[in-house]
């Protein structure tokens, strides 16, 4: 057995004894029960400059290597997300550098991909008030949505920092989406992420009430219900999506509006479903638990879902953890778990976020990986989380 000795809340050393990896295995036919997209982080050139501020060099080899394990896996790939740190160190051209590459792979082995359209190109400095502000917004969103449908991909439309910025009303937000939907040539996804995982989007749709926002969100849905394939909504609340499903369920037409749960704390429950309605999956932790979330869903199929249930259960501590406040830095211990288990060959991500978790709660997130069965070589991570804790002044 493969053991190390990891430091305790007090201080000291206790000597700990990695487990065997999960009997996970990869599907023989395409996933049919759910559709299940991981948000894919990205992988910098370990000796760039992966500091605050500086532009991404992405290690294109290893982060599209990344997505083909993802597709191996049976899973979807969201890409260009938050999880791939948009607007967080990734920077508008490595954006739509990688969304072009990742069309192309996807493309060669028939995977699944949907992309993130937003805004960020533009300059928070250089937009303008009432109207115009939000004309300049609609052009952002034009250009994004044309790069990834001709990628190929699904367009999700990500929520956007610049339209918080100059809407005023829910009109502001009404006017902006149902322009973009009008034009659109395939249905979207549509994105509602909470102040959780970016304070800068509190009070989207026009109002910091949950419920208003929920109103208003649903009336746009219901308005072109045929130009939505899905909605996946961030709130880290799970009753509020459950409420939501139901009534996107019961939109009248001939294909049901998806819900794609991204409640990377309640995500067993929601996927698995209320007896009449089941949550489909767009989550940042699918990218950490994938051989797990893969098996269950491959379960799912096989109608076996009490199975199922019980792998999805079994990873739940380590989403609450890797998304425990600040949520912001979930990406940290996305990027850390592909580090230990050799998908990527150093512990670095661009912006410098690879610091935004601390010691103790990366140390917390390796037990609980290895106690999900997500540790995939135990040896190599026990190897890489010894020199991890050598530089962080921790050696026994």
């Amino acid at each position: 057995m493969t053991a190390l000795y990891l430091p305790s809340a007090d201080g000291s050393a206790t000597s700990y004894e990695l487990g065997e990896p999960g009997a996970w295995t990869k599907p023989a036919t395409a996933i049919t029960s759910r559709i299940a997209y991981a948000a894919a982080h990205v992988v910098p050139v370990v000796l760039a400059e992966n500091t605050p501020g500086a532009p991404a060099v992405i290690d294109w080899d290893t982060t599209l290597a990344y997505r083909h394990e993802l597709w191996s896996y049976g899973l979807g790939v969201a890409d260009a997300m938050d999880t791939a740190q948009r607007g967080m160190g990734l920077d508008w051209p490595a954006t739509q550098e990688l969304i072009k590459r990742s069309g192309a792979e996807a493309a060669a082995v028939g995977g699944l991909l949907a992309c993130g359209a937003g805004t960020d190109q533009l300059d928070p400095g250089t937009l303008q008030a009432g109207s115009a502000g939000l004309d300049q917004v609609v052009a952002a969103y034009r250009e994004q949505i044309e790069l990834v449908e001709g990628a190929g991909a699904t367009v999700i439309v990500m929520a956007s920092r610049a339209l918080a910025q100059v809407a005023r009303t829910q009109e502001d937000y009404q006017y902006v989406y149902s322009t973009l939907l009008s034009e659109v040539s395939k249905p979207v996804i549509l994105h509602w992420l909470g102040p959780m995982f970016d304070p800068a989007l509190a009070g989207y749709w026009g109002s910091d009430d949950v419920a208003a926002a929920t109103q208003i969100f649903t009336g746009l849905v219901t308005d072109h219900a045929a130009k939505v394939d899905g909605v996946k909504v961030s709130l880290l609340d799970a009753s509020h999506e459950t409420a939501l499903r139901a009534e996107l369920a019961a939109l009248p037409g001939p294909v049901p509006v998806r819900l794609y749960t991204g409640d990377d704390f309640n995500y067993p429950e929601l996927i698995d479903g209320d007896g009449t309605h089941y949550s489909d999956a767009l989550l940042g932790i699918f990218a950490a638990i994938y051989p797990a979330a893969s098996t269950a869903l491959q379960a799912y199929d096989a109608g076996r879902p009490e199975e199922a249930r019980a792998i999805l259960d079994s990873t739940r501590e380590l989403g609450m953890h890797l998304f425990s406040a600040p949520t912001f830095f979930y990406k940290t211990g996305v990027a850390f778990l592909s580090w230990l288990n050799g998908r990527q060959p150093g512990f670095s991500m661009v912006g410098g976020l690879h610091a935004g978790r601390s010691l103790p709660h990366l140390v917390r997130a390796f037990q609980l990986a290895d106690q999900a069965g997500l540790l995939l070589d135990p040896e190599l991570a026990a190897r890489r989380m010894r020199g991890l804790l050598s530089v962080g002044g921790f050696e026994r």
